[in-house]
């Protein structure tokens, strides 16, 4: 089983708010990531924060602005 972690603890991790996060959960805008509810718990498996930060890595502003483009 991979290791899962509270929503507080992914907030930390990525360096944002847990508010931030919840908005993300809510809206599906922003740092959308795959979250579990568990007994009405928040939780974030490690191996879809560290995907999430691969997916939003760039060597320069131009491939992000061609990710947002849609090019």
């Amino acid at each position: 089983m991979q290791q899962m972690i509270s929503a507080r603890a992914a907030a930390k991790y990525l360096g944002i708010s847990e508010g931030t996060l919840a908005n993300a959960r809510c809206s599906g805008i922003g740092a959308v990531i795959k979250f579990s509810r568990i007994g009405g718990a928040i939780r974030y498996k490690l191996s879809d924060l560290e995907e999430y930060i691969d997916k939003n890595t760039f060597t320069h502003n131009g491939e992000f602005k061609e990710l947002r483009n849609g090019q």
